[in-house]
């Protein structure tokens, strides 16, 4: 049971405003700096709705603004193998040892984003085409229900790609937005009760102002600025899913 005291609600509030900072300049990273805070106060069943729900209201308005950049051709292999493994991951997200999960990701993120950091240029994946993509979406959707952390494949496999602050982003953020509609429908009746409710309401202005402070940063970042912005915050993701 989640005790909604004062304290509760201002680290929800906490949690919002702080991933949608990072979602705002980097087009990710919510889920996994949100639910790091949010998991001191609230079950992971609970912070996996909270992502998918605030996730979907953050990446639609951020989505919105940058519509015109969508290269849906490049988007679709990704969103056919993401909505085909959210189902999967919602199964297991009730079955499998959540801490044990957190550790093992927040391990990966931490020294795929500290690599990425120290090497002078990441390694070009461009072989696999739209199969691979189509793999790592599958892999994101698998991820989104486990706790609405599609994004850290994606992003990754982004850099790997090469690809442009703009064309990176256009990819992963509308898969983002796509995962967690998809996972909301999937995941709320788990959980969608007066309390989540309540939880959700009093967690949207921090998220909309945090989404706006955001945006407002990416617009002043070149291609290798926002390249070092998400190993940072890969890398910090990771450390904050290990504390």
């Amino acid at each position: 049971m989640v005790t909604l005291s004062a304290t509760t609600l201002a680290i929800v509030s906490l949690g919002a405003f702080i991933g949608a900072i990072a979602a705002g300049a980097a087009g990710f990273a919510f889920a996994m700096t949100a639910s790091a805070i949010w998991l001191h106060v609230i079950d992971p069943v609970r912070s996996a709705l909270l992502v998918v729900a605030l996730g979907t209201l953050l990446h639609a308005g951020l989505v919105w603004r940058m519509r015109h950049g969508i290269d849906r051709a490049r988007l679709a292999p990704f969103l056919l193998g993401g909505l085909l493994g959210i189902p999967l991951g919602v199964a297991l997200l009730t079955s499998i040892d959540t801490a044990a999960l957190r550790r093992g990701l927040g391990v990966l993120l931490l020294c795929y984003g500290t690599y990425a950091l120290l090497v002078r240029a990441l390694p070009r994946v461009a072989a696999g085409g739209r199969r691979a993509d189509a793999a790592v979406g599958l892999l994101g959707g698998v991820m989104s229900g486990l706790g609405g952390y599609s994004g850290v494949p994606t992003t990754i496999w982004t850099q790997l790609r090469g690809w442009p602050k703009d064309v990176a982003r256009g990819v992963f953020q509308p898969f983002i937005l796509a995962t967690h509609v998809a996972t909301l429908v999937v995941l709320g009746g788990l959980t969608f009760d007066p309390t989540s409710l309540i939880l959700l309401a009093s967690a949207v202005p921090a998220l909309v102002l945090g989404g706006w402070l955001g945006y407002r940063l990416y617009g002043k970042l070149n291609d290798a600025q926002f390249r070092r912005l998400l190993s940072v915050l890969i890398a910090a993701s990771g450390t904050a899913l290990l504390l």
